[in-house]
């Protein structure tokens, strides 16, 4: 269970090791960027001045040549006449503006202009196909370009650009680790929360949750601490109340058994004396008299057990044994009901007083039996959860109301003709002497089904 600590490991790392490697990788290719343009750009300028260089030469050879041919008279002129100057070609004309002798060039052609007179002798060749003018223009162009990347500031750039993708890499990498940050701490403060409601008394408050790591299991264990919080203080408020009706009781069975006995004594006396007219009625209500008194002194003899604490004396059980043994000895005194048994087997066993949990079971299996018609049916249940051994009483009675449901282990309540009002109350509280508890539970068989808990060995 270490999914904590291995996603706070990922997180630091993703948060620390990502940005550091997505930077890296931005200068990178910044740098190799600004150092291929560099190049670039030096390259061009390099060769736009080496075609100019090799432009100039082309055309001075060229005009060289053309103006020997022309002085040897290797090629005849074109004569371009005074009288026709508006028709004279744009060169010819800007030639004469100049005065001297120049050569000029036409796309692919070379032209050389010379003077005689009023007229202008034009002697051209070609170049073979190289255009001089697009050649300059071409030229024109690159020194362009390279005036414009000389007057960038690529360290400046470059700067502005890491320092701008750094940030922006490290602000979404905080973000991230915030929302992570937030994912862990959260559930901490719900399960603070928790902690503070349940500190203050509000022993139902719970927390959700649906995490299955470390904060997962503390929260879930906060709930089961919450839960066992929730039953010890029901338990204790039981105790306290139980304790109450235990002194009540005993000063009462103090009160009333003094009464009674000298009662007792009394009408005993009077019926013995009798004698005479009248004699056996007074004899009969006498006896009458003594059998309601010995009636109250057994209730009496039940509320002094119920408020006496009888010492504990633990020891290793076997649940399934102490069950069949129980039924066993109220299937003869019930043979007008069915038992039945289904035992958990390698049932681990408890740690408890035998005379308690004796006493807790043939409370339960007597109150079934009374509780079923002649063939119902009382089941008795084992099983192991969460550390604590289990004893299930089902019967196929009637149930148990909802009116009794409420007040169903308070003393001196009974249901059923006959009754002292005191079993369940006193077997809860053997129960709970044991380390345990009794609790209603949906019943298998259509009645009522009481489960007994108690801590294994």
């Amino acid at each position: 269970m270490n999914r904590l600590r291995n996603r706070l490991i990922v997180i630091f790392a993703l948060a620390t090791l990502a940005p550091l490697a997505v930077t890296a990788w931005i200068f990178a290719s910044v740098a190799s960027t600004a150092v291929t343009r560099w190049t670039s750009t030096a390259e061009v300028d390099q060769l736009s001045r080496s075609l100019e260089q090799t432009g100039r030469e082309l055309y001075q050879r060229a005009c060289q040549t053309l103006k020997n041919d022309a002085a040897l008279k290797r090629t005849t002129p074109e004569r371009l006449l005074a009288s026709n100057r508006s028709q004279w070609p744009a060169a010819a004309q800007d030639f004469l503006a100049a005065g001297g002798e120049s050569c000029a060039y036409t796309g692919d052609r070379l032209e050389y202009f010379v003077r005689h007179g009023d007229d202008v002798w034009a002697y051209s060749t070609s170049l073979h196909g190289v255009e001089l003018a697009k050649l300059r223009a071409e030229i024109a162009h690159a020194h362009a370009l390279v005036a414009e990347g000389s007057a960038r500031d690529l360290r400046r750039g470059f700067t502005y650009t890491f320092l701008g993708l750094t940030g922006a890499i490290w602000i979404v990498a905080f973000l991230a680790l915030i929302y992570f940050a937030h994912r862990i701490s959260r559930p901490i403060q719900n399960l603070t929360t928790g902690l503070s409601q349940v500190a203050a008394g509000h022993m139902n408050y719970r927390v959700e949750t649906a995490r299955n790591d470390e904060i997962g299991a503390a929260i879930q264990a906060f709930n089961n601490m919450a839960d066992e919080l929730k039953q010890s203080q029901e338990r204790l408020v039981y105790v306290t109340r139980l304790e109450s009706w235990q002194a009540l009781a005993r000063k009462m069975a103090h009160e009333i058994k003094n009464s009674l006995t000298p009662i007792r004594l009394t009408m005993e006396e009077i019926a013995v004396r009798q004698s005479g007219a009248g004699g056996e009625f007074y004899q009969q209500a006498a006896q009458i008299v003594v059998d309601e008194v010995l009636s109250l002194e057994r209730r009496v003899r039940a509320f002094s057990e119920f408020s006496s604490e009888p010492p504990v004396s633990p020891r290793t059980l076997d649940v399934n044994a102490l069950l069949e043994e129980r039924i066993a000895l109220l299937r003869a005194a019930h043979p007008e009901v069915v038992y039945s048994t289904r035992l958990a087997p390698e049932l681990p066993p408890i740690y408890a007083d035998e005379d308690l949990i004796k006493g807790v079971l043939t409370n339960l299996l007597e109150n079934a039996a009374q509780a079923v018609k002649p063939g119902g049916v009382v089941l008795g249940v084992t099983g192991s959860e969460s550390g604590k051994v289990s004893i299930e009483v089902h019967d196929s009675g009637p149930g148990v109301s909802a009116q009794a449901r409420t007040t169903l282990f308070e003393p001196s309540i009974s249901f059923k003709r006959g009754g002292m009002g005191l079993g369940l109350s006193i077997a809860r509280k053997s129960a709970l002497l044991a380390g345990g508890d009794i609790l209603l539970v949906q019943g298998e068989l259509g009645g009522a089904a009481f489960r007994v808990l108690l801590p294994a060995a």
